[in-house]
């Protein structure tokens, strides 16, 4: 049986209540938003409109920061693919204390463009910066590249795989005959 999407006659499918309108966000400029137009901005177009609200900007620019800008506020968690919900857990861990934290990461480069990629190796330098230990589970040449220390497994993929075949610095990957990896590398 297809899916089939219903627009609440109530709501129009905004997911707040009539009374939802009635509450305000007055900025000193004049301009006002209510909160389910709040709530459908992106993060990026929210972050001028709550620019004036310190903790709430920081927490924007974070999701901004992790490329995760073209999500809007409102947005049901069921559709955020596994890469953007890894991002949104790591934006909530961000600005706590992060010495003595393993952060663990499966393929979290997944759907994204390159250009999000280097903005995710930022993150996870500040990550480490901060004391805390990255560990990632990818496939994705750029972050590998990037990666202190790595685990190649294989030799291939699936039953041909599970064993060690080199771990070492990116470079050291790179001089092993028998890593896939370090092939491509």
């Amino acid at each position: 049986m297809p899916d089939v999407e219903v627009v609440c006659p109530d709501c129009g499918g905004s997911r707040y209540s009539k009374e939802a309108s009635l509450v305000h966000r007055a900025r000193e400029d004049g301009t006002s938003s209510t909160l389910p137009e709040l709530m459908s901005m992106s993060v990026d177009k929210a972050l001028p409109a709550c620019d004036d609200l310190k903790l709430v900007s920081r927490r924007l620019q974070t999701l901004s920061d992790l490329g995760l800008g073209y999500l809007t506020l409102g947005e049901a968690t069921p559709s955020l693919s596994g890469g953007e919900a890894q991002r949104l857990k790591l934006a909530s861990e961000m600005g706590k204390g992060q010495s003595d934290t393993v952060f663990v990461f499966d393929e979290p480069t997944i759907g994204l463009h390159p250009l999000d990629v280097q903005t995710l190796l930022v993150v996870f330098q500040r990550l480490i910066d901060s004391g805390a230990t990255v560990i990632v589970i990818e496939h994705d040449l750029d972050l590998i590249r990037n990666a202190d220390y790595v685990v190649d497994m294989g030799p291939g993929g699936g039953e041909e795989g599970g064993q060690i075949v080199v771990c070492g610095t990116p470079e050291e990957v790179k001089q092993c005959a028998e890593s896939v990896t370090g092939k491509y590398l």
